[in-house]
């Protein structure tokens, strides 16, 4: 695990795009967080490292999936509205898990059950009304190796805060 601290919604931005420009198709990124801890603007930083074209991606709160073209397929869940872990299947929630984009999904830990064991966690709170910290945990090799490359770069851009530096994977 490593955390960054960002001190703009600009940095939050660019995290998620520099980790964007790595995912391969049938990647799982979980994002929890409080209401206004930027997770909507990670993801949109995401979508822009998938050279997703739309100018504005938006929270999918009430619609739930949101979908795009960029590279590879960029699916956006947003769980908050989720009143029972049964309506994910409703959503087809497990097609979009095993697919041929990248997903990405925000209240990750409404369907805590339902996640596949390997994925990438990113936590985010807020620190001030700008900054964030952003811890990142793997599962998985894929995951690891992924946020190995994913400090690498953040430290060599020399943008953002790198908190801690250990890295670990289950």
């Amino acid at each position: 695990m490593f955390s960054i601290i960002t001190s703009s919604t600009e940095q939050t931005v660019e995290a998620g795009r520099v980790l964007g420009t790595m995912l391969e198709p049938g990647d799982l990124i979980c994002l929890y967080g409080d209401l206004g801890s930027g997770k909507t603007h990670f993801s949109y930083g995401i979508a822009l490292g998938l050279q997703v074209r739309e100018q504005y991606i938006t929270s999918p709160t009430f619609t739930i999936v949101n979908q795009y073209q960029g590279r590879i397929p960029f699916y956006h869940i947003d769980l908050y509205r989720l009143t029972d872990p049964s309506e994910l299947e409703s959503i087809g929630f497990e097609e979009y898990i095993d697919s041929d984009g990248a997903t990405v999904i925000e209240w990750a830990e409404r369907a805590e059950d339902e996640l596949p064991p390997e994925s990438l966690s990113v936590y985010l709170s807020d620190i001030s009304e700008s900054s964030r910290e952003l811890g990142f945990f793997a599962e998985g090799e894929r995951y690891g190796s992924l946020l190995a490359q994913l400090k690498k770069r953040i430290e060599e851009d020399n943008y953002i805060e790198v908190k801690h530096t250990s890295l670990s994977q289950s």
